[in-house]
């Protein structure tokens, strides 16, 4: 049986490469992979920015050692750069050149990219990588020493070029998602100054009381927030970034910048061999994470999943999106069919002392579009019993189709362990639940922990009796 060909060793590809090879140990299975880096935790980089988390290599799942007494052929700086379907080949560049490596079944974990939009010089960072993250760490850290971090397959002398640069006085993030509110945090730590640009509202998926709290989150801790601002550009000269340019001719002088604007999968291989991309430019799939051509797969950042509450394609770029779909896949191609498992969007955000967290469709607007007829309400209540210590308040969206009841989403934000409230939601979606159900479910009580009704179900009492 021809090998089964990994192209991407991060969260799906590997996730894929070890469930198939535990399931099926004779299976040879290969990983390709165009850079030097396998299988991190990218969502920890603004944490090792910070400081947070102390070596980069913290951040490793697995080590190529580990990898390889798995038995799987790790191939790293070897990119695939062609498919070819019929013949059933990839085209693989390495150190030793060009060569063929034929499959028999073909999983495309190739991840996605960071959008620039801009031109840029020096000190204008995008954050998608650990290389990025130990240039910005080494910017920003006076104390960071390349040679004595722990740096992984980095070559210390790549990134002492930041690290001896003067620590920047004034930092623009472009760019008001989770990258942006993560790296306002990290940024402040070591008291620069932090500007934050979006041209609407602070994390856009996570609906208007998420946004309200964070910006004020964010501006209580020193961060200078610039809603509804669109940036035009940067100014630089030889020595880097000097302005950000923004609104009506506006200029603020910076000596650094990130930007973060979001991602793009990366399907250039794909679709150059005539795999199909759907419409929200990610490549297409089925329930078990096929695509239209024989023997290819995709996963992770790159592929589309399935919409828990619509049932359409829908591209939601997060780790265990990634990870899920290559387990399962792994397990389908090892010989036991199983889906990769439908997606809510359901995700959680830290903003200093505040947590959020959403799923599903959060606002009417985005219900609407999809085809509802929906109904919110947003609440406040206690975390705790009122008597007990530490009890905050937290804040509740939901959302509901007004003709059958049935939950479309929401959002919860508080600084009191609000943010994993989420999961709660994010069940009740999966389970096709109407707002009388959620209602209804039998949630845990005692003083330290909640109050006797959870914040959830406070917002399905009030939510009933619209819907």
């Amino acid at each position: 049986m021809d090998p089964f060909v990994v192209v991407g060793g991060d969260a799906a590809g590997l996730s894929a490469a070890s469930k198939c090879k535990r399931e099926d140990p004779d299976r040879e299975v290969v990983v390709f992979e165009k850079g030097a880096w396998v299988s991190y935790a990218h969502c920890g980089t603004p944490y090792y920015v910070k400081g947070e988390v102390e070596e980069l290599t913290d951040l490793i799942s697995l080590t190529p050692e580990e990898i390889e007494e798995r038995d799987i052929a790790l191939h790293r700086d070897h990119e695939v750069t062609a498919i070819d379907p019929e013949a059933k080949t990839v085209t693989v560049v390495g150190p030793d050149g060009e060569r063929e490596q034929a499959y028999g079944d073909l999983l495309l974990g190739t991840g996605a990219h960071a959008t620039q939009p801009f031109e840029t010089g020096e000190d204008v960072f995008t954050l998608h990588g650990l290389p990025d993250a130990a240039a910005i760490r080494a910017r920003v850290d006076p104390d960071f020493s390349p040679d004595n971090a722990a740096l992984g397959p980095m070559d210390p002398d790549t990134i002492r070029p930041y690290a001896e640069r003067p620590a920047p006085e004034t930092v623009a993030i472009v760019g008001g998602g989770y990258v942006g509110v993560e790296m306002a945090e990290a940024f402040s730590a070591y008291g620069i100054e932090v500007h934050l640009f979006q041209r609407g509202d602070l994390l856009p998926p996570f609906g208007p009381a998420v946004a309200e709290s964070v910006e004020s989150a964010l501006d209580s801790e020193g961060v200078v927030v610039h809603t509804g601002t669109e940036v035009d550009g940067f100014d630089t000269d030889v020595d880097g970034v000097t302005a950000i340019r923004y609104g009506d001719g506006e200029q603020l002088d910076i000596d650094m910048a990130v930007v973060g604007v979001g991602i793009a999968p990366n399907t250039d291989i794909a679709e150059a061999a005539g795999i199909a991309v759907g419409e929200t430019g990610a490549v297409a799939v089925d329930r078990y994470g096929r695509t239209d051509t024989d023997g290819v797969y995709a996963a992770g950042d790159v592929a589309e999943s399935r919409h828990t509450v619509t049932g359409e394609p829908t591209w939601v770029p997060l780790g265990l999106t990634a990870n899920r779909a290559g387990r399962a896949i792994g397990e389908t191609i090892a010989g036991e069919p199983t889906p990769v498992g439908d997606v809510a969007g359901t995700a959680v955000v830290k903003a200093f002392d505040l947590g959020a967290g959403r799923a599903g469709f959060v606002t009417e607007s985005e219900a609407r579009d999809a085809g509802f007829e929906p109904v919110s309400e947003t609440i406040t209540a206690g975390s705790r019993s009122g008597y007990y210590p530490g009890a905050a308040e937290t804040t509740v969206t939901l959302t509901a189709d007004r003709g059958t009841g049935r939950v479309l989403g929401g959002s919860v934000v508080g600084t009191d362990r609000a943010a994993k409230r989420i999961d709660t939601l994010a069940t009740a979606l999966d389970a096709g639940h109407t707002v009388a159900e959620l209602e209804r479910l039998d949630l845990a009580y005692a003083p330290p922990f909640s109050p006797v009704w959870d914040p959830i179900l406070v917002a399905a009492k009030v939510l009933a009796d619209e819907v």
